[in-house]
């Protein structure tokens, strides 16, 4: 899956990304009721946080170039849906996770080229290496696993 092809502006191309953070905080919300007390929480929960804090950035960017910050979610929403009713095992949880960690990395690789040089720069110097982060960190919880 690629960035969508109606977002056109920087400012309509990171906010597709937000609707992506936001719905991966959620998503890892779910995940971290799910797993319960498992020794992998910690992590999950520092994922959680990490999107969290690209949420901060990207409306701070989008008001920056004067913009209306999107509010709903997006992208992730999909994966979230997996957690709906309690029901995902955490297998099936850790692999939600990585695959939604997978298309954000699409997301915003896709996005640098259709950026203005601000906007370019946050994301290849702080967003897209947290997102790599966050994407090592669930590969290697999925691999323990299996």
């Amino acid at each position: 899956m690629a960035a969508s092809a109606v977002a056109s502006t920087p400012v309509d191309i990171l906010n597709e990304l937000l609707r992506g953070e936001v719905a991966a905080v959620e998503t890892y919300r779910r995940a971290v009721e799910q797993v319960g007390s498992s020794p992998m929480r910690g992590q999950l929960q520092d994922c959680r946080w990490s999107h969290a804090q690209r949420i901060a950035k990207l409306r701070e960017q989008v008001i920056s170039l004067g913009g209306e910050p999107a509010r709903d979610a997006d992208a992730w929403g999909a994966f979230a849906r997996l957690f709906e009713g309690g029901t995902a095992g955490e297998r099936a949880a850790v692999a939600a996770l990585e695959e939604g960690e997978e298309y954000g990395l699409e997301l915003y690789r896709d996005a640098l080229d259709k950026l203005d040089a601000s906007s370019r720069q946050l994301i290849e110097t702080d967003l897209l290496p947290a997102q790599e982060r966050t994407q090592r960190i669930v590969s290697a919880l999925e691999k323990t696993l299996y």
